[in-house]
């Protein structure tokens, strides 16, 4: 048997999509502060300029403005990072984003957007990634899903299709790579607390807490670390999993 090539969690490389701000950059921080050296990418240069103050200036901290889309850009990243740092640990698959509307009045153009850079930019993420890892027979890639992608939900079908489409592909993924060490895991988030939920209307508030039987939102935080632990050697035998991170609401 080929031997396995366990890297300490301190010494770990990491790309995090749509790392500049919310979740994305609670997770670059959970996983600094675990010692590992972490690249965010994103859309927004304006945010991914502010996002090293905002983490104080870690000196493990760079950031790369890309299209998570373009499978060509994703491969000369990884391709860029392995270069540098010499290894890729840890992909997380972060990017994200929603058109909301009802079915019968959800455009094409909105149907196709979320399906792009939702589900298939974690795709190419994870194939990318997987080339590498599998060549150093260890790694981790954690998908970010959602509450909606296990249950549905009004006015998301294109957000709900892309997270739900994103957990069958981790699954299989990860039965394809385990025998390299190399893990595929998903993250549900159910409501967090971010600018977004913020602007609710109070009553929108209300309706959305009557589903938490915790009685509140979650933080970005609460899902960094659950990203971080299946990042780290703490989930070495954990594959093929989908982690909810929502209060209580799926069951």
């Amino acid at each position: 048997m080929a031997k396995v090539r366990n890297v300490p969690d301190n010494e770990k490389v990491a790309i995090v999509t749509g790392g500049a701000r919310g979740i994305g950059l609670e997770i670059c921080r959970e996983l600094l502060g675990m010692g590992m050296t972490v690249t965010a990418v994103d859309m927004n240069e304006d945010a991914l300029a502010a996002a090293p103050g905002a983490l104080g200036n870690p000196g493990k901290f760079e950031t790369v403005v890309l299209d998570v889309t373009d499978s060509a850009g994703f491969e000369k990243l990884v391709t860029d990072v392995v270069e540098t740092r010499g290894r890729l640990d840890v992909m997380v698959n972060n990017a994200g984003i929603t058109r909301d509307n009802i079915c019968v009045l959800l455009t094409d153009e909105d149907w196709d957007l979320v399906l792009k850079v939702n589900l298939r930019s974690a795709f190419i993420g994870t194939r990318e990634a997987s080339k590498v890892m599998m060549r150093q027979r260890c790694g981790s890639i954690v998908n970010m899903s959602s509450f909606s992608g296990l249950e549905g939900n009004r006015g998301q079908a294109n957000y709900a299709a892309s997270k739900a489409g994103m957990i069958g592909m981790s699954k299989s993924a990860a039965k394809e790579l385990a025998k390299r060490n190399v893990r595929v895991n998903c993250v549900c988030p159910g409501f967090i607390q971010t600018p977004m939920t913020d602007a609710l209307p109070q009553q929108a508030k209300d309706m959305a807490l009557a589903m938490i039987p915790m009685q509140r939102f979650g933080q970005p935080e609460d899902i960094a670390r659950a990203v971080a632990f299946l990042a780290s050697d703490k989930s070495s035998y954990i594959t093929a999993q989908t982690l909810s991170v929502d209060g209580g609401m799926h069951t």
